[in-house]
C-alpha cells in the first residue's frame, strides 16, 4: 500500500451526510494535506436524520450545509449530492448509472465506499442504506465504469470508460479488514468534521470520546504503536499490476 499513501484523485461515496467523516475523514485529511484531489458523493438527502419532529422541511438543507462545512475542514471542496430519499436507497440501474457518471468524471485512483456486507458485531454500522451504497458502488466500479458498452448515454456525453485501480471499503466487518491507516496526526481534524454534524449527535462529548477509543482500538488490533489511532479498510485491488482483468 506504500504507493497509495497519497493518491492523486480520490472519489468517496457515502449513504448519508456524516458517514464519510465517521468512516474515513482521518485518512482523507492526510491525503488532502499531501495534495490529493478529493470528491465526495453523498447518495441520500439525509432527510430522515435528526431529532426535532417539529420542522422536517429544512433537514436536507441543514445536513447538506453541515457536510459542506465538514468537508471544508477535511480539505475537500468538490461535493456531489445525489438526493435519494433517506432510508429508501435501492440498488438499481438508475442510481448505478449516476455513480458510474461520477467515476468516469473524476477518474480516481481510489474509490472509497461503505461496505456491502452486514456487520453482525455492530449492526448499527449496517444501516440498509449503507449496504445499498456499498453494492451500488461495487457494481459501478466493476464492470460498469470500465465497460464501454454499459450506459452508452454516458459515452455520448464524453464520459468514456475508466478502470478503477483501487476500491477501499470503510465500515467493513473486522474479518474483512486488511488495511490500517495511521491517522494519529489527523484525529483532531476528523473529530472537528464529525462535530459539525451537530444535528445528528445530542451528546457531542460522548461521541468524541467514543470515536477516540474506537480509533485507538483499531490501532492496537493492527499492531500500530501504543497510543496511535487508525482507520481501517477492506482494500480491494480492481485494476492493479497484480490483478487479472478481462474475464
Amino acid at each position: 500500500m506504500e504507493s497509495l499513501q497519497t493518491p492523486a484523485r480520490v472519489l468517496a461515496f457515502a449513504a448519508h451526510p456524516d458517514d464519510i467523516d465517521f468512516g474515513a475523514a482521518g485518512t482523507l485529511a492526510g491525503w488532502a494535506r499531501s495534495g490529493a484531489e478529493i470528491t465526495y458523493c453523498i447518495m441520500t438527502a439525509g432527510d430522515a436524520g435528526g431529532f426535532d419532529p417539529s420542522d422536517r422541511s429544512g433537514v436536507t438543507e441543514l445536513r447538506s450545509a453541515e457536510q459542506r462545512e465538514a468537508a471544508r475542514r477535511v480539505g475537500v471542496r468538490d461535493i456531489v449530492f445525489l438526493g435519494e430519499r433517506d432510508g429508501y436507497l435501492e440498488v438499481n440501474h438508475a442510481v448505478i448509472a449516476r455513480v458510474v457518471e461520477q467515476i468516469r468524471r473524476v477518474r480516481p485512483d481510489v474509490v472509497l465506499s461503505m461496505h456491502p456486507e452486514r456487520n453482525w458485531d455492530r449492526l448499527q454500522a449496517s444501516h440498509p442504506d449503507h449496504l445499498a451504497c456499498g453494492e451500488i458502488v461495487t457494481r459501478a466500479v466493476y464492470p460498469a465504469a470500465e465497460n464501454p458498452f454499459a450506459y452508452p448515454e454516458l459515452a455520448e456525453q464524453g464520459l468514456q470508460a475508466y478502470k478503477v485501480p483501487w476500491l477501499w471499503f470503510y465500515g467493513a466487518p473486522r474479518e474483512r479488514e486488511n488495511t490500517a491507516v495511521d491517522v494519529s496526526s489527523t484525529v483532531d481534524v476528523k473529530l472537528a468534521a464529525i462535530r459539525v454534524h451537530a444535528s445528528q449527535h445530542p451528546d457531542l462529548e460522548g461521541m468524541d470520546a467514543s470515536v477516540r477509543r474506537f480509533l485507538q482500538d483499531n490501532a492496537r488490533r493492527h499492531g500500530l504503536p501504543e497510543g496511535a489511532s487508525a482507520e481501517t479498510f477492506h482494500a480491494v485491488g480492481v485494476n492493479t499490476p497484480e490483478t487479472i482483468a478481462g474475464f
